[in-house]
């Protein structure tokens, strides 16, 4: 029996909608081993985050060291890296085990408004590591921190696209769900544009986004499949998440997780 493993190297969500929480649950639907490394210990709920709590480099290093030469990781994601020297120590620890399929979810600031990344970590991000990177996935937000432009219309999406493109990642997802219209996602790998487009449904229910897509796209990768149909599994898992809401909270809720495994499941009527 072949088990593919998935890593996620991220913060926890006490509320369960987004991080490693969210992580773990896309990797399980998706029939991947997951596994974590925790950077920061978060409390939140829907309404927002109350408290960040990031751990020592010495505990995410061993984290990271302890399931790679044992378990063994086949794809990994980042998603909270919150300061410099995490992202410099995650980087190192990377490269140290040699861990292929990397996805980056440049976590930025929470759908709450809490800033997750300090505004100096950002070029530590650049430097370390983006060029490790097969596949980086910024929504338009954090596309436009990491160009300094204004991200508006498709073309400027492609634009940006290029841009970080040349920061050294091998593909680039620029996801345009803050834009009006259809939810279209496109994806750049250096030369040629694909495009994944989903109709919009309108919810406040959409805590987590951002983290089940990229780990929808690590768990694809760790299957050994291209990043191109990792991408439309993830478009594929991200609407269903969002279409079945689920409703829990005041605020901004948690996706389904379950959506799209209790999708395949449902026999197929002519």
């Amino acid at each position: 029996m072949t088990v593919s493993r998935a890593l996620t190297i991220a913060g926890s969500d006490s509320g369960g909608g987004a991080g490693i929480q969210a992580d773990l649950k896309t990797f399980t639907v998706l029939g991947v081993y997951g596994m974590s490394a925790l950077t920061a210990i978060t409390a939140q709920n829907t309404l927002g985050v109350h408290g960040i709590y990031n751990l020592p480099l010495e505990a995410i290093a061993q984290q990271i060291d302890a399931v790679a030469s044992d378990i063994g990781v086949d794809a990994v994601k980042t998603g909270m890296l919150s300061q410099a020297p995490i992202i410099e120590t995650v980087a190192q620890r990377i490269q140290a085990n040699r861990i292929q399929n990397l996805v980056v979810d440049p976590v930025m600031v929470a759908k709450g408004g809490a800033r997750l990344l300090q505004q100096d970590s950002q070029q530590a991000l650049i430097r370390h590591l983006l060029p490790l990177a097969a596949v980086i996935t910024p929504n338009l937000p954090e596309a436009e921190v990491l160009t300094g432009r204004t991200i508006r219309t498709v073309d400027e999406m492609k634009e940006a696209a290029r841009h970080i493109h040349s920061f050294g990642t091998r593909y680039v997802v620029v996801k345009g769900g803050h834009l009006d219209g259809d939810a279209l996602d496109i994806l750049f790998d250096g030369e040629t544009f694909a495009e994944f487009v989903s109709p919009r449904h309108e919810t406040q229910h959409t805590h987590g986004t951002g983290c089940t897509f990229s780990a929808a796209i690590t768990s694809e990768l760790a299957k050994g499949r291209s990043v191109h149909d990792a991408v439309a599994t993830a478009k594929a898992f991200i609407t269903a998440a969002i279409q079945d809401t689920l409703g829990l909270g005041a605020g901004h809720g948690p996706t389904n997780h379950w959506a799209y495994g209790k999708r395949r499941q449902q026999p197929i009527t002519t």
